[in-house]
This record gives C-alpha cells, structure tokens and sequence, in this order.
C-alpha cells in the first residue's frame, strides 16, 4: 500500500513527540543532578531573569520549547512568512542601505553634510527637518522663533528643497525624509525638483515617514484632526503607486512609540495597529491591496536586549506577512515582504560617559542586522547632547561598515534562526502581538483606540515602571546608576554648534522668495487646494505640487488646508 502525506505526517508527529519526550527527560535529569549540586555551591545572580519587555527567561531552552512552531513559520528567507529575512539572499547579494541622518541650518548647509557623508561611504541620505518645518509653520512665523534650523533642516518653499539636493543624483541615490504632519507637502516638493530636472518619477526611491498615526499615539506632532489627517496619507500612498513605482510613500514607525517609552513588544503591536488602519482606508478607497502594499515600509527601533530585538524584527516580519494575506487577501508576495530601516535607540544615549554609547550603538546596530534590517541608522556617540558633528557621524557610519566588512556576519543568511531561545522569543512576540491587536479591535479599531487613549496608557505605564527600575538600580545602565565616574572626571567631547545666523538668513531668503513670485498665481493654486480638500474623494497631492511650482510656502499650504480641516486638540489621559 502507498504512504500518503496524511501518513507521513502522523509519522512525523510520533517522532516530534517521542524527541520531545525525550528532550524533557534530559532537561530534568540535568535540573536534578548538574543544577542543582551547582546552585548550591554557586546561586544564580539573581532570582528572575528578564527580557527588555519584562517577560521571564528561562536559565536554557531546547527543542521542546520550540517544538509547537510548525516549520512553515520560520521556512526559509524571501518565502512567506518571511521571519528568516524578506529576500532569498540578503546580505550576500546586498549589504543594508547605510542611511545616516542629517540635517541643520539652511539647506545649503545640509546639502554640505550630505556630500561629506556621501564621500564617506554612505549610501542613502536621511534627513531631519527643524521643528517648524515638522509642524508646518514658516521660518518667520512667531511660533517659529528660536527653532529655525536647530534640530533639522529648515524647508519654507520649493526653492530650499532645490538646494537640499544640489549636486545630487536623485535617481541613484535614495532619500528618506522624516516629515510628518507636513510630509504630503515635502514629497510634492521633491517630485517638483524632480521633474524640473527631467527625472522619472518611477525611478525615483526613498520614503517620507508620513505616518501620523503614531504622532496621535507617541510623538505629538500633528495638524489636523485624525481622519483628516488618515485622508492625507491615504492620497499620498494612492497618488505614489500609480506615479512612483519605486517610492514608499508611507514608513511606518514604530521607533518612536519606543523612545515615548513602550516595551519592545508594545512597539511592533502598536506599529501593526497603524499600518492596519493605513491599509483598510486605502483599500476603501478602492484601491487593490496589491497595488500599493508592495511599497509599504517599516521603521523600528534597535534598543538594548540584544535576542529579543532579534526576535522582535522576526515576528514582526511574519505578523505583518499573516495580516496582508489573510485579512487583506493580498496574492502577490512583494504585498506581505516586511522591509524596515531601523535606528539604533537614542533614549539609551547617555550624557555620562559619552563614549560608551558608541558600544551601545554597535550592539544595537549588530542585531537589527541580525534581525534582517534594509537600512540602518547608526547614533552618533554625542547626540544626548546636540545634532551629531562629523567626527560622531563618521565614526557612526564607520560603526556600520566594519559590521558589514569585517565581522563576518552578513555571510550567512538569519544566522542566530533555529536557535532555540531566538525561535522561542519570536514565537511569544509573536503571539503577544496578536493579544494586542486583539484588544484594539474590540475597542473599534486604531482611530477608536487613539481616541479612547488606549495606546497612550499602555505606553506610560510602562515607561514609568522603567524609570523606577531605572531610579532603584534594577535597571542598570553602565555610568549612570553604575560604575559612576567621581564629580569633575567627565571627558568633555565636541559638541555640533548651529550658527545662530541661520534663522536670520532663512527668513531673509524666504521673504526674497515671497517677493519674486507671481502672488496672484499663488493665491490660485491655494484656492485650488482648498477646493479639493474640501473633497473627501479627491486626491490632495496634484493640487499640492501645483502650489509648491507657484511658489507656494510650507506654511500658507498647511494654513489653507486648515481652513478646511481644522486644527486637532489631543484630550488629556490620565
């Protein structure tokens, strides 16, 4: 009689348990005998042992801890779902994108920085824009005073975006903008210096970060009320995959639901909540799953317990996999393939003992290529102090090379899949993820959730549990609450300085803009604009590009869309 797969697979099973068995026996026998004897001549340091999340490590795992994860949810790289790396060759075809960020002052001044980063081996550019430019005031607004070009580059009008990448190829080098509440109006600037160079727009690759979502849930800055808001990162995703075939119009971030203090789990969850959303209310749009969920990205933090970010970026890979087929029905694998840039945490940067954060940030660094990461952003070692100086960016990126060229590690592909304690972990991120989302849509949904300042409480709560271990000692960190340098042995570094002239000449230079143009075509691109607001079906972004040509400012856009919008008050939680 022939063996059927119903058979094989029975058989498989009686040998899985039989090892299993076999496998608890031994652990056992070594508790009672080894262990034992050994922890009666030597404790263990300490009677709990704790992942970054706060979930309990066992002392050593084995076969049986994984022996409940079916082959299929590890597999292998660039098959679905994906947790062993998202392309069949990784790292030995193509190293990471090495993507420093960068940007102060005027944008001439962060063009500069650019070049050097670029001759220093890097190879995508990422850019931080000032805090009235996140926020969509011009330089010389009141509100501006003070923050033009302080902790990012200052972009007021067409003209600045024009020398923010003078002297750079935009169709060989990819671009990164961290942008949000004003995103959609800094890609319609970089698609209006595009085509004012002859560029193909389908060439163009990069990403705007754009996911005001967890500004609602983490970083506060936003406009708009929150389905306003959803309304303009929905006609940024729709108007890139029928423009901008190769451009991700959309990062979302779950790196700084961490720096507002999450658990490591906490931030993949919450991150999958928001891309949820973002995936439903372009599909309500009508548009097919598999037209735009190819150019999705991702942006995670790489923070301090090495496996479990390892970890954290395999479940991550394969909760997204499983939600985009199975709830979205996406067919095409490029719609469940998860690819993220990751940074290492700047919330573990301290200002004692700066040197050693260039240790933290090479560990960080180490596993989020472990983990898989398509482009990394190493801290430089002075940033709990200002904006990185070349010599802390330089070393950063050095950081990246030496990993990538020396280490060995990008040989072999998810080198730590299979190993016992990472597939364990992966398996109860994995799960715990699951938990969350499930919790999110009892309550309605993400929007539902924001609103009823759910994310918001789950992030304090941990973030305050952290800093009372922080505070007692529980939680070490090396130079703080130990091994502390005497008063007066701190080693002074150099710290970047921004030239104090520099909100006096972006002013200057953005009235000399207001000057120049045709005012009578500015006012009707900005009448247009509103016009198509106003138009829940219509997409914002042709409009948008229409008024950044005419001459149109960060500002006077954000301003006319709010006449439309409105302005959005966060309700306090407690």
């Amino acid at each position: 009689m022939a063996t059927t797969r119903a058979d094989l697979g029975a058989l498989t099973t009686v040998i899985a348990d039989t090892a299993r068995r076999r496998v608890a026996a031994d652990v056992q026998e070594w508790e009672q005998l080894e262990l034992a004897s050994f922890l009666e001549r030597t404790p263990e340091r300490r009677t709990q042992f704790l992942t970054g999340s706060r979930r309990p490590v066992e002392r050593v795992y084995s076969p049986a801890d994984v022996a409940e994860v079916p082959w299929e949810d590890i597999g292998l790289p660039g098959r679905y779902p994906f947790t062993r790396g998202p392309y069949p060759t990784m790292y030995r075809g193509r190293l990471w994108t090495m993507r420093q960020i960068a940007g102060y002052g005027t944008a001439s001044d962060t063009n500069a920085r650019f070049h050097y980063l670029i001759a220093q081996g890097q190879t995508g550019l990422s850019i931080d824009f000032d805090m009235p430019t996140l926020m969509g005031y011009d330089s010389d607004d009141e509100m501006s005073e003070g923050e033009v070009g302080r902790e990012g580059v200052a972009i007021d009008v067409l003209d600045d975006m024009m020398a923010l990448f003078e002297g750079i190829d935009l169709e060989q080098v990819s671009v990164s903008m961290t942008i949000n509440p004003s995103a959609w109006i800094l890609l319609a600037m970089y698609v209006a210096v595009a085509e004012a160079r002859g560029y193909d727009l389908n060439k163009l690759s990069g990403t705007i970060q754009n996911d005001i979502l967890k500004e609602y849930i983490a970083q506060k800055e936003w406009v708009y009320p929150i389905r306003h808001s959803l309304r303009i990162v929905r006609d940024t995703i729709v108007y890139c995959a029928r423009n901008m075939a190769r451009y991700n119009p959309v990062n979302i971030s779950g790196y700084h639901i961490s720096e507002a203090g999450s658990s490591p789990v906490q931030e993949v969850a919450f991150t999958m909540a928001d891309a949820r959303a973002y995936v439903a209310e372009v599909v309500r749009a009508g548009v097919d799953v598999d037209e735009f969920a190819p150019r999705l990205s991702f942006f995670f933090v790489s923070q301090a317990d090495f496996f479990e970010e390892i970890a954290k970026f395999r479940a991550a890979r394969r909760v997204w996999a499983k939600i985009v087929s199975t709830e979205f029905g996406a067919l095409k694998p490029e719609s469940m393939r998860l690819r993220f840039h990751c940074q290492t945490a700047a919330a573990t940067l301290t200002k004692a003992q700066p040197h050693n954060n260039v240790v933290r940030t090479t560990l960080q660094a180490l596993s989020a290529v472990l983990g898989g990461a398509q482009s990394v952003h190493t801290n430089g070692l002075d940033e709990a102090y200002a904006i990185p100086s070349e010599f802390a960016m330089k070393l950063a990126l050095r950081t990246q090379q030496i990993i990538a060229e020396e280490s060995g590690v990008t040989n072999v592909i998810d080198p730590v899949g299979g190993s016992y304690y990472v597939e364990a972990l992966t398996n109860d991120i994995e799960a715990e993820v699951y938990r969350y989302l499930d919790v999110v849509e009892r309550m309605g949904g993400t929007i539902a959730a924001i609103e009823q300042g759910y994310f918001q409480r789950e992030i304090a709560d941990f973030a305050y549990e952290y800093a009372k271990r922080k505070e007692s000692g529980d939680q070490v960190v090396v130079g703080v609450n130990r091994y502390v340098d005497p008063p007066g042995a701190e080693q002074p570094i150099e710290v970047h300085r921004v030239d104090p002239e520099v909100e006096r000449r972006q002013v200057e230079h953005l009235r000399a803009c207001r000057r120049e143009r045709d005012a009578a075509e500015v006012e009707r691109s900005l009448r247009e604009l509103k016009v198509t607001a106003a138009d829940q079906d219509a997409n914002l972004m042709p409009a948008t590009i229409a008024a950044v040509k005419a001459g149109a400012s960060m500002g006077e856009i954000v301003h006319a869309v709010e006449e439309v919008f409105g302005r959005y008050t966060e309700a306090p939680v407690i």
